[in-house]
């Protein structure tokens, strides 16, 4: 098997017009966490919806696991363990922290309409779902209703929530968005400690997040990548500076 689950090659889309991926090559190492960075409109977005297939590329093509998915629907690329964070996995404020994990379960498991279906079957995925929970660390509020978590916490339940998908590749977009130090150090901690055996590309605009777990960091300018490599290396290319800061002395470890 590759060693690269995830590549895409000249993947390009237009907005009548208007160039917002132009001819991206990407290559995601298995087992790794790679980030996309880049300045406010450099198309981080909508390369992952492409990835996600919520877009359709204009042209170029992009490979899973060697497969050609570039014409597949979101479904398909979903059950091929392609699995999205934070934008399509939004908790349900008024179930409690297991139902809203046990909600993704019977989505696996294929029983997401089964609602008549007895408390005692769904009782059967209660121990999977403890195991989860105890993996981003909510086992102690599994009971809680989900709109009294903290911020940061919600976050965390989603996460548990793409798990019970079980990703093959997780896609994480800007997950810690919106949070404080506490937080971001929590969530933080959590996507290194789930990373373990899975693949993780993420958008992030934290660049202390990324220089402390990213393996490969790719940087988006306009649609086009910029530059690749360690965060020891994109933060000292003169053009990531450039575009980061509009100069280029300085530290790309101020840019957000």
């Amino acid at each position: 098997m590759s060693d690269v689950i995830l590549e895409t090659r000249k993947l390009t889309k237009e907005f009548k017009g208007f160039t917002a991926v132009n001819q991206v090559d990407l290559a995601v190492r298995r087992g790794s966490i790679h980030a996309l960075i880049g300045p406010n409109g450099a198309g981080k977005t909508t390369c992952f919806n492409l990835l996600t297939k919520f877009l359709e590329p204009t042209s170029g093509t992009i490979f899973f696991n060697g497969h050609d998915i570039t014409a597949e629907k979101p479904a398909q690329v979903a059950r091929r363990g392609v699995i999205r964070s934070f934008q399509i996995s939004a908790v349900f404020p008024h179930l409690t922290v297991l139902e809203n994990v046990r909600v993704g379960l019977q989505r696996k498991l294929g029983t997401e309409f089964h609602f008549w279906r007895s408390e005692r079957t769904l009782d059967q995925l209660n121990d999977r779902v403890m195991q989860l929970l105890a993996e981003v660390g909510l086992e102690d509020l599994a009971d809680e209703i989900t709109v009294n978590l903290p911020y940061g916490r919600k976050r965390a339940l989603e996460i548990a929530t793409t798990l019970a998908a079980e990703p093959e590749l997780m896609l994480l977009d800007e997950p810690t968005q919106g949070m404080g130090h506490e937080d971001v150090d929590r969530v933080t901690r959590l996507i290194k400690k789930v990373s373990a055996g899975r693949t993780i590309l993420m958008v992030e605009h934290n660049m202390k997040v990324v220089s402390t777990i990213a393996d490969r960091i790719t940087v988006l300018q306009r649609g086009a990548v910029l530059a690749e490599g360690s965060y020891a290396e994109v933060s000292n290319d003169p053009q990531v500076m450039e575009a980061y800061m509009g100069t280029t002395d300085g530290q790309l470890q101020g840019a957000h």
